[in-house]
């Protein structure tokens, strides 16, 4: 059972994209539909662009062909996992700058070493706010580094 929590958010612009003024894109892959549309909402009202996708090979699909800022992937789903969809990211030339951050209802320990390419992991029952302050420090950290 997901426990709804509200979220204090400041009302801003929506978040900009440093590069190219448009709104920051989040590649949410999760497969629990509840979770994937509550990460969503909580992420579109903090200003940021979702596109959601139901598994890796779908979020794949969607790294390949849409302009995106950060990744946000559960470590354990059907067809491509969190963590192959990470290795994918960390071995395309194209892709491999984007910041990701791992979530999983396992602790980090008994997690697969390849979470260790993800820049940040997250543990599930994950709240809104921890994951947008996660967000937020990574693409700090990547527009300081210019990567």
């Amino acid at each position: 059972m997901m426990v709804q929590e509200k979220i204090s958010l400041p009302e801003s612009d929506a978040v900009m994209s440093h590069e190219s003024g448009r709104q920051t894109c989040v590649l949410l892959a999760e497969d629990d539909r509840a979770l994937r549309r509550f990460l969503e909402v909580v992420l579109e009202r903090a200003g940021y662009q979702v596109i959601p996708a139901s598994d890796g090979l779908e979020a794949m699909k969607v790294a390949l062909s849409s302009p995106i800022d950060v990744v946000v992937t559960d470590a354990m789903m059907p067809s491509l996992s969190g963590h192959e969809f990470c290795r994918f990211l960390r071995n395309s030339p194209a892709l491999s700058h984007l910041p990701v951050i791992m979530l999983s209802a396992l602790e980090r320990k008994d997690t697969n070493h390849d979470a260790e390419q993800a820049d940040a992991f997250l543990s599930k029952p994950v709240s809104g706010e921890s994951l947008i302050e996660c967000i937020e420090k990574l693409l700090a950290r990547k527009s300081k580094t210019g990567s």
